[in-house]
């Protein structure tokens, strides 16, 4: 996997953790509304998965937000942030 490929997934990962922690959800309320185990939504929010696109559906239900919040993320605007 390329360094950009890597990066990316790490900041989708930050960023579903934003979301999650600003409703106050634990890592296994999350994976409980998302019908998934809690051990993938940490490897998701690690930057270790690249989930799919049904489960980014359910991940964006899960957290009551449309799929282009879930997925609204700059690569690279975050990257020239580090």
């Amino acid at each position: 996997m390329t360094t950009m490929n890597t990066e990316s997934l790490q900041q989708f990962g930050l960023h579903v953790r934003a979301l999650r922690q600003s409703q106050n959800l634990s890592q296994e309320e999350l994976a409980e509304k998302a019908n998934m185990h809690r051990t993938y939504i940490g490897m998701i929010e690690r930057g270790e998965r690249n989930p799919a696109l049904l489960n980014l559906i359910r991940l964006a239900q899960a957290l009551d937000v449309p799929l282009t919040e879930l997925v609204n993320f700059s690569y690279k605007e975050n990257h020239e942030s580090h």
